[in-house]
């Protein structure tokens, strides 16, 4: 299977009937899958943008060979940020990040944004690596780290830690989940439905140690 998308099940760990072999493809192969060949995925990119950075990396889901885009974008009265995403054509595997490019800012920077209307889930949103969310009115606190870095609006945010909430955390969902913090759970969910939909007003702490963070 010139694709590696094909699977057969193992016995044990080590299976002495099944026998796998990594190739790679050549470029009829590529061709036939409807894909550029290797040698000309880069320049391709770098075609289409002069400013699209590319380099090839190994899959963190796969380990096998995959790249990975680089794209400066200035914000305009902030500053300029990198943004990085790379997906995985052997596995699926997709990842995105912004990454601020520039010196250390000398001050820490914090930014309290009162939700008061739908208009403002379209603000855009610089989250940083470094950057601490707070929303006090739910009792919801992301320490510095938590979904790494994104440049978003202030709606997908929050929805993506509604994702995370329900996806990613341990002990609170599912049968065997104690009744007290699958409500406590429910209840944040709820609440950021109802932010994201305008029912319900609330401030959005937005804590950067590093200064890197930007609210439109």
């Amino acid at each position: 299977d010139a694709s590696g998308g094909s699977f057969v099940e193992r016995f044990d760990v080590v299976d002495a009937a099944v026998k796998e072999t990594r190739y790679r493809r050549t470029r009829e192969q590529h061709a036939e899958l409807g894909m550029a060949p290797e040698d000309q995925s880069q320049q391709t990119a770098n075609e289409l943008d002069p400013s699209l950075y590319c380099f090839t990396d190994k899959c963190p889901g796969c380990s096998h060979k995959c790249d990975t885009r680089m794209h400066p974008v200035e914000i305009p009265h902030f500053r300029e940020v990198i943004i990085m995403a790379t997906v995985c054509d052997s596995c699926g595997y997709k990842s995105s990040e912004v990454r601020t490019g520039g010196a250390i800012q000398p001050r820490g920077r914090r930014i309290t944004l009162s939700l008061e209307s739908v208009e403002d889930m379209s603000r855009d949103i610089l989250k940083s690596e470094s950057c601490a969310l707070l929303i006090p009115e739910i009792d919801l606190e992301l320490g510095m780290g938590t979904l790494g870095g994104r440049f978003t609006t202030i709606e997908g945010l929050l929805d993506q830690v509604k994702e995370e909430l329900i996806n990613k955390v341990p002990f609170c969902i599912g049968d065997s989940a104690e009744l007290g913090r699958k409500q406590k759970l429910d209840s944040i969910v709820n609440a950021l439905d109802d932010i994201m939909q305008g029912r319900r007003q609330c401030c959005i702490v937005i804590d950067d140690p590093l200064g890197n963070s930007y609210v439109q």
